[in-house]
């Protein structure tokens, strides 16, 4: 899987998961949601002076929502399907929001 940090904007659908989204001026339509996960923020907060060991946390507000996503760009006109087989614009995609600034990127891709 190739690793990007690309922003992106994303529509959501009904359940709140990722409908379509558009990179790089193309607009990616959601197919399916392969996987859906959480990365909590770091977990121990720097010490404070005189403090040894730092708190323990696990802010919600700091975890990053991931989506693995396969999506495509739809048949382009005069592309023709053989036995199923998946036109070209397709791929997998991974998707995450950072909560704590509202932001979408696009961070992996294998196409």
């Amino acid at each position: 899987m190739r690793q990007y940090d690309d922003p992106v904007e994303v529509r959501r659908g009904e359940a709140e998961d990722p409908e379509q989204f558009l990179w790089r001026g193309r607009l990616w339509k959601v197919r399916v949601v392969v996987a859906h996960w959480v990365e909590a923020g770091p977990w121990r907060q720097p010490a404070a002076a005189g403090d040894a060991g730092g708190a323990l946390t696990a802010d919600p507000v700091a975890a990053r929502e991931l989506w693995r996503v396969e999506a495509g760009r739809g048949i382009a006109s005069g592309v023709r399907v053989v036995d199923g087989a998946e036109p070209p614009g397709h791929g997998v995609f991974d998707l995450s929001f950072d909560r704590a600034v509202g932001r979408w990127q696009l961070v992996g891709c294998r196409d």
